[in-house]
């Protein structure tokens, strides 16, 4: 072979592995999974190193205006988190604060006092490089519109020091979680400045819809339905990602939110359609044990007996059973997500959460991962 035709064969394989390295899979796992029972408990050494380009270490905690671990076990956690880079050298780790349940009163002392902000941020930075993470991801999910300016200015802090830090080593990654509801990102979300000072946005695109309301309704529909109407008309994938553009968000720092876990709900009528009056949530997993939610894996379970439908204009499926209601994922409905994202040139997809996907492979008769691997694999297509 010529030199002129190596040369250009590099130049293709250059330009296919960029292809297939450009999106990120961001995926995140829980602390609390190591305490379900039985096949749900999930640990680290179930992470497969090659599966995602980021993966996200949930939650830490915070006391006297610093970082902190959150489990009793978490050191170990940490450690055998990223030794998996030993195995990929790509792989980059990050640790998340806050989630839905954590007291935004704790975010807002710190965010409001610019002394109390320095102090938190220099903790940030000295925890992640003393447990050798790659990033830190910001999850601050209950904000008023005070709290809408000094989140801004967390982030900005954050993003400062990060890059002063860098200067002596690798510049740590900054990534924040936006909820996905036109109401909660108009009142808490400075999305330009966000986007200027974080690295990329983790969207949460799902719990559009669940037990809270008295209806049953898919948490992540990737368009809005036939029936949708008023504010139900915005609660839908398409167009959560159509507003945070709008908003000022950059097409390529957008990670795109795919659940691995269905809502359920419990009807009460006989009445099965989306949309069936439903007097709660469903009943809750062997596994997961929780009222209104099924992870993937037992949802495999539920679906041996049901009827299994799926929702065409919304591009998502969902299953009954006697009483019993659920919306979730499955492989169709994933590929179909992701093709829609690089339809967009969106940055790629976050998973929530590896742990509740069918990751041993045994509750399924798939395989390992079987969502987040067909999410992979797509975008892993030219």
């Amino acid at each position: 072979m010529g030199q002129a035709s190596t040369w250009a064969v590099g130049v293709v394989a250059l330009i296919f592995l960029q292809c297939v390295s450009s999106y990120k899979l961001v995926c995140y796992f829980t602390s609390w999974s190591q305490y379900r029972q039985d096949q749900g408990s999930f640990v680290p050494d179930a992470i497969d190193p090659n599966l995602c380009t980021h993966l996200i270490y949930a939650f830490a905690n915070v006391e006297d205006d610093k970082i902190v671990a959150t489990e009793w076990n978490d050191a170990t956690t940490y450690e055998h988190l990223n030794n998996l880079k030993n195995r990929n050298h790509n792989l980059k780790t990050l640790l998340s604060l806050g989630g839905e349940n954590f007291a935004s009163e704790r975010f807002r002392s710190i965010a409001g006092s610019p002394l109390r902000r320095s102090k938190f941020v220099m903790s940030v930075v000295s925890f992640l490089q003393n447990n050798t993470f790659d990033g830190f991801d910001l999850a601050w999910h209950t904000l008023n519109q005070i709290d809408k300016r000094n989140m801004a200015k967390l982030v900005q802090d954050l993003s400062v020091q990060f890059r002063h830090e860098a200067s002596a080593k690798k510049k740590l990654i900054l990534s924040v979680s936006v909820p996905a509801g036109r109401e909660r990102i108009d009142r808490g979300y400075d999305i330009p400045a966000l986007s200027q000072y974080a690295d990329f946005l983790n969207f949460m695109t799902f719990d559009f819809h669940g037990s809270w309301e008295k209806h049953t309704g898919h948490p992540s529909p990737l368009y809005k339905g036939k029936s949708d109407t008023g504010a139900a008309s915005f609660y839908n994938v398409n167009s959560a990602v159509k507003l945070l553009k709008s908003k000022g968000a950059p097409a390529e720092k957008i990670i795109m939110g795919i659940p691995t876990y269905g809502r359920t709900f419990t009807l009460s009528s006989s009445q099965t359609f989306v949309g069936a009056t439903a007097s709660g949530g469903g009943t809750p997993g062997h596994f997961t044990n929780s009222t209104g939610m099924l992870a993937y894996y037992e949802i495999c379970d539920f679906n041996s007996r049901a009827h299994v439908e799926r929702i065409e204009e919304q591009a998502v499926p969902y299953s009954y059973k006697g009483n019993q209601w659920v919306g979730y994922e499955d492989v169709t409905s994933v590929k179909k997500k992701v093709q829609y994202m690089k339809d967009l040139h969106l940055g790629g997809i976050m998973i929530w959460t590896l742990d509740l996907d069918d990751f041993s492979g045994s509750l399924c008769d798939q395989r390992k991962y079987p969502l987040v691997g067909a999410v992979k694999e797509e975008l892993d297509k030219k």
